[in-house]
């Protein structure tokens, strides 16, 4: 890996596109991201294209971090805007290098002083439990959501497509014991990739939502993204193609609609915050 470590101008971003939904701003403790998912929309983005280093080999650490949040929390506080804060969505708040580096962890911290009024952590690693006693602390001063990215229970079909991220069962362990512990859950099944009749039952009892989303609705640009990053040849090189379709989320949220609350269950952009 290429780590740098970083001062930047600003830690939250206004939240525009996707996210525009409910959110008001996205939070990327770091830039770059070592679990380099083969099918991650950010390859696609100006971050990665015009890098010069293969995604999944360079991050960038951003130190001052905590302290620009502090500071823009002040700010927006003192305008009396809402913030509702989407962590992370162009990179994985819980790195591999967060264990030494602790950018978030300290993110957690400042927000104990100066909290949102929402906050969705959004990772797939399981490395947020190490920071399950900030967030019991947090829970009490905004709302807040845990959202684990579980995109499948199929452990040969994450290594196809994310060979570098954390096991899926791993990932389970993780969000049960952020569910036992009082926090509100999420399983993030995004992007849709092949499971099994039995995924529901491995996520019964430790998730308060399903949030699902597809390479092709939910790449930011309808599939186009997902299409330049071969995608569509991938599942058909694994005899996968029948999981490469547009209604594919209707065909998902019909079939776990059979075993969990409508009211839990959310698709894609329109729904991706939770009301």
């Amino acid at each position: 890996m290429n780590i740098n470590e970083t001062l930047v101008k600003k830690i939250l971003t206004e939240a525009k596109g996707y996210l525009d939904v409910g959110f008001t701003h996205s939070l990327n403790p770091y830039s770059g991201c070592a679990f380099s998912c083969r099918y991650c929309y950010v390859r696609e983005m100006p971050i990665q294209r015009f890098k010069g280093i293969p995604w999944g080999e360079w991050l960038d650490i951003k130190t001052n971090a905590a302290e620009n949040y502090r500071n823009e929390m002040i700010k927006l506080r003192k305008n009396n805007k809402p913030v509702n804060i989407f962590m992370s969505s162009a990179t994985d708040p819980y790195q591999p290098m967060e264990r030494k580096a602790g950018i978030t962890r300290a993110i957690l911290e400042e927000m104990l002083e100066n909290p949102p009024d929402f906050l969705q952590i959004q990772t797939r690693s399981p490395l947020i439990t190490r920071d399950i006693d900030l967030l019991l602390k947090l829970k009490d001063k905004c709302n807040s959501l845990v959202s684990m990215t579980i995109e499948t229970d199929r452990e040969d079909v994450k290594q196809i497509f994310a060979p570098y991220a954390p096991g899926i069962k791993s990932r389970l362990k993780a969000v049960k014991e952020v569910h036992d512990a009082g926090i509100s859950t999420q399983a993030s099944i995004s992007p849709v990739l092949p499971f099994t009749p039995d995924f529901p039952k491995v996520l019964d009892g430790i998730v308060d939502h399903i949030w699902i989303d597809t390479l092709s609705i939910g790449d930011g640009s309808m599939g186009k993204r997902s299409a330049r990053l071969g995608m569509p040849a991938v599942f058909e090189e694994h005899g996968l193609s029948d999981w490469y379709q547009k209604d594919l989320h209707v065909r998902v949220e019909k079939f776990f609609k059979k075993y969990f609350p409508s009211a839990i269950i959310r698709v894609s952009k329109d729904e991706a915050f939770p009301k």
